[in-house]
């Protein structure tokens, strides 16, 4: 584990800004870290304000949109809000869906089938369409390479709207509106949202037609927010606005699909326990059985209807997490057997590998070898894969390089879905592991550790605390801010914990400091060096451990030497 101290900031600015909003040195540092230099950067970071949401008009196609849908609502057309499987399409299908049921009983839902349908817009969820009198296809987190599948629709008499936030390919579908804040022609001033955060815009812009303010739309910020955690977009800017909303909606009054899937377990919860508790949960569904049952769940008005659905679906996890096991352990011993664990990068195949859980294997693989993967597994005739990718390395990037081996691709810098033909799979490999080897730098090779300060354990202080709070909700471009302490000891043999005993547990000392508690996750190979009465480093993150109801310092050890 590589080890990297952020740039210092600038002193100067730190001084000012100490200055203008009362804090120390530490705050202003992390501060300008983040590019928030100004007192009226601070404010509205501290103070996140639905005001400065952007106009959703200044969106491409955003008009075009609304007015055909306006029509469709005028004339009781029956519209379908169709969207991928995944955590931020189903949510996006939830949030559309719910908003335009407020209007209209001639709404309807679709997610495709992952194993028949494949990812995004499908030939037969628009046959579905065409066979049930629907004339409008409201698309999300899908759609902006689905040139033939509008095609399609068009010649069914099917008009097309798709809200996508992936990168649009050289030709945008024939729809009738096309918003991508990633399109070239589009001056959308945020390009990060997720699909989830293009249908709340698309609701946000349709909104005044029914004498609503941004007010009233704040009960389906608990879905954005879920979404934005999920899909890993950056947490600035608008992201940072709809997270920390969502957040207060999802600790307040969330709705009672996701309140029957926390069940209460905690007080408070942070955009990580979204990540780790509602995302899997939700992404379940779609990987195991269908992704329409999140959307039900997501939909739902009924606390016990939602805790009968949200049982269900945590029987569908289980399932997801017993593949994820036994699939993982096969792809490592795969790549064992073919002696490639020095390779570029890890490509990996299995004919019987459910395709449901492949993109959580590529991310196990990851971690293990630390180098972009992908796992394949049969799709019908062809094989399908999921791709994961580690810091800087942009995978989809070098798909691009290999598009000749590849029938079709998409997604995002660190992960992607492809599909091949079965008797390219060889070829194909052989060309990513190329263009891997030669496009990736040396210092990508191994996991590091961005730190944001070197600090004593006496600047731990409880206005500090809570500052820190005030910096989430967490996430890319706004991580959790991880410290180095120095020369400190154990104030008490460290002690192993988890089932397996691979965690760890001590009570940290520096100098003449008070005793700190600190947890290591996967970190208790490292209670030798913090046992042997030697003064050691620490990389942790600073939080608040919730136990029975009590709420307590705790450090996040990250690595020790």
């Amino acid at each position: 584990m590589r080890w990297t101290l952020k740039p210092a900031a600038d002193p100067q600015k730190t001084k000012t800004l100490m200055q203008q909003l009362g804090v120390d040195q530490l705050i202003a540092t992390l501060l300008i870290q983040r590019g928030i230099d100004t007192f009226d950067k601070a404010r509205d970071f501290f103070r996140p304000d639905l005001k400065n949401l952007h106009d959703p008009y200044l969106m491409k196609d955003m008009d075009l949109a609304v007015n055909r849908i306006l029509k469709a609502l005028q004339n009781n057309e029956r519209i379908m809000v169709f969207g991928d499987y995944d955590v931020d399409g189903t949510t996006a299908v939830a949030l559309v869906s719910s908003f335009l049921q407020n209007h209209s009983d001639q709404i309807c839902t679709y997610i495709p089938d992952r194993y028949a349908e494949g990812y995004g817009v499908s030939y037969t969820g628009i046959d579905f369409a065409s066979d049930n009198e629907i004339s409008l296809i409201i698309a999300l987190d899908c759609g902006i390479k689905s040139i033939e599948h509008v095609a399609y629709a068009k010649s069914k008499n099917i008009d097309f709207i798709i809200g996508d936030h992936h990168r649009p390919g050289e030709q945008i579908p024939d729809a009738v509106a096309v918003l991508d804040p990633k399109r070239k022609d589009c001056a959308y001033p945020y390009k990060e949202l997720c699909g989830c955060g293009v249908g709340f815009k698309l609701i946000q812009a349709l909104a005044p037609y029914f004498n609503l303010t941004i007010s009233d739309l704040i009960p389906y910020l608990d879905l954005v927010a879920t979404a934005i955690g999920a899909d890993i977009v950056p947490i600035t800017g608008e992201n940072r606005i709809l997270a920390h909303y969502g957040m207060q909606v999802i600790n307040k009054n969330p709705r009672p699909g996701i309140k029957a899937i926390l069940k209460g377990q905690k007080a408070y919860y942070t955009i990580t326990d979204i990540v780790f508790t509602v995302a899997p949960r939700i992404n379940a569904a779609g990987r195991m059985k269908q992704g329409i049952y999140a959307v039900e769940l997501l939909t739902k008005f009924d606390a016990l209807d939602a805790g009968i659905a949200a049982n269900e679906i945590e029987q569908y996890n289980q399932e997801r997490r017993t593949k994820d096991q036994e699939i993982t352990k096969d792809a490592l011993l795969q790549i064992k057997e073919n002696k490639e664990q020095n390779n570029a990068a890890t490509v990996v195949y299995h004919e019987r590998w459910h395709k449901g859980v492949i993109g959580i294997v590529a991310s196990r693989l990851t971690e293990t070898y630390y180098r972009p993967t992908l796992v394949f597994t049969k799709s019908g005739d062809k094989l399908a894969a999921s791709a994961r990718s580690v810091k800087n390395f942009d995978v989809y990037n070098a798909l691009l390089a290999c598009s000749e081996h590849i029938i079709q691709f998409g997604g995002h810098m660190y992960a992607a879905g492809l599909t091949i033909e079965e008797n390219k799979y060889e070829a194909f490999k052989n060309a990513f592991e190329e263009v891997v080897k030669n496009t990736m730098q040396e210092d990508w090779k191994e996991p590091e550790l961005e730190i944001d300060a070197v600090i004593n354990f006496n600047e731990i202080t409880d206005k500090n605390l809570r500052l820190l709070k005030q910096f989430e909700p967490f996430g890319p471009e706004n991580m959790h801010p991880l410290f180095i302490t120095e020369n400190i000891y154990a104030a008490a043999p460290a002690q192993p914990m988890g089932k397996t005993k691979e965690h760890l547990s001590v009570l940290l000392k520096q100098s003449d400091s008070q005793t700190v508690k600190a947890i290591g996750f996967n970190l208790a190979d490292k209670i030798t060096v913090i046992n042997s009465g030697l003064p050691f480093n620490a990389v942790y993150s600073v939080e608040e451990n919730e136990f029975r109801g009590k709420v307590s310092l705790q450090l996040r050890l990250r690595d020790i030497n």
